[in-house]
């Protein structure tokens, strides 16, 4: 016990050490009030050390947090509208990939795809022996596809502009409804492209093609502005008939006819395979038409589009479709087999019986209540669309 004692105190030698003196009791009052300042000022100093390290790890863990939780947002944003979210779109090597997503996505580049496809499979219509294929021939086509592709951007851009609150709803991840695009930028994308399309038209010289892009022009504004007597799209059958006009009608006849008259200076006939092109392809743009607007029922009811799809029911309107796109099919076959030509003959019939069987047998497996599998759909509608523009150069 001595031994702790003493060793809780410094040692001292024994020629230094000296009694201590005598002290005071107000001299201890003044040195016990000292220390116990002294202790309180150093107690003081560690709370506000420790307060301060306290606050200073409490920010960065708010920061995080707040890092988190937008990052997280981002991709549950990412995962509802089924589109990518880059990680920092204000990044300069970031810049430049995010604007070409976002003007691929305001393209609605299924329905480019369509418009490309569409004309070089009519235009090999017109084609009647090997030296049809000349380089005049692809000038032709190419000026057609770049001047409708310019008036499809406009088309669908101002449909874009038209239903930038629907497609909150529907659409998320379009760029207007994301706030990517601002409208005024929406205005000059579309204004610009529907300039760029008619000079070319002009410039050319075709009245085919200018009058092919003129009336899509019409069409597709009556079709989606909102100004008195139009917006079309509001009204089902007139929506439906639009859509027909441009995609079965126009297409069909007036780019075969840019082809057949202008670059071949032939005359204007419209021989078995012109025709059944646009008799098959008004069933296909009836079935667009229609199936477009079953997976966006829900914005359309919010909204007051009175689609068939709102009118009718899901289920009803995609069984419709469905029914409609057979029949096309079954005709297509007995117009295949009365061909002359035995290689068009096989070709025509098999390749419309497995696309029909393909289309039946798909459509049995769809749950008609899970959105995703729905867009799915239509979009294979498409894949279908484009299947039968690589069929119709074939019929004979």
């Amino acid at each position: 016990m001595k031994s702790l004692i003493l060793g809780s105190f410094p040692s001292y030698k024994a020629s230094s050490y000296s009694p201590p003196s005598p002290v005071s009791s107000s001299s201890l009052v003044s040195s016990g009030c000292y220390n116990v300042s002294l202790r309180a000022s150093k107690n003081k100093r560690i709370v506000q050390s420790q307060s301060s390290f306290l606050r200073c790890n409490t920010d960065r863990t708010n920061k995080s947090f707040l890092l988190s939780h937008k990052f997280n947002t981002q991709r549950v944003a990412s995962a509802i509208s089924e589109q990518p979210v880059d990680p920092d779109p204000t990044s300069p090597q970031q810049s430049l990939p995010n604007a070409i997503n976002a003007f691929y996505r305001f393209s609605r580049p299924h329905t480019v795809i369509g418009t490309a496809l569409s004309i070089v499979s009519v235009s090999l219509l017109a084609v009647q022996k090997l030296s049809d294929f000349s380089p005049s021939f692809f000038i032709g086509v190419l000026e057609a596809i770049v001047a409708a592709f310019f008036m499809n951007i406009y088309i669908v851009g101002l449909n874009q502009l038209s239903d930038i609150e629907i497609d909150k709803v529907n659409k998320p991840y379009l760029p207007l409804a994301s706030g990517e695009y601002s409208v005024k930028t929406g205005i000059i994308i579309v204004s610009l492209f529907a300039f760029m399309s008619f000079w070319l038209g002009w410039i050319v010289g075709s009245w085919p093609l200018f009058w092919a892009l003129f009336i899509s022009f019409l069409l597709g504004t009556a079709y989606s502005i909102n100004m008195p007597m139009l917006r079309w799209k509001r009204f089902a059958l007139v929506a439906a008939m639009c859509i027909l006009a441009v995609r079965a009608v126009i297409v069909q006849i007036a780019f075969y006819l840019h082809i057949q008259t202008f670059v071949y200076g032939r005359l204007a006939v419209f021989p078995k395979p012109v025709i059944f092109a646009t008799g098959f392809m008004s069933f296909f743009s009836v079935v667009i038409a229609l199936f477009k607007d079953i997976p966006d029922i829900v914005g359309d009811k919010i909204f007051g589009i009175q689609s068939f799809t709102v009118r009718l029911g899901q289920k009803r309107v995609f069984w419709i479709c469905i029914l409609l796109l057979e029949v096309a099919y079954a005709v297509a076959i007995l117009v295949g087999a009365s061909s002359p030509f035995l290689w068009s003959r096989y070709i025509t019939v098999l390749g419309h019986a497995i696309l029909g069987l393909i289309l039946w047998g798909r459509a049995k497996s769809i749950d008609l209540e899970n959105k995703s599998a729905i867009t799915s759909f239509y979009m294979f509608i498409w894949q279908l669309f484009y299947a039968e523009y690589l069929l119709i150069p074939l019929v004979r």
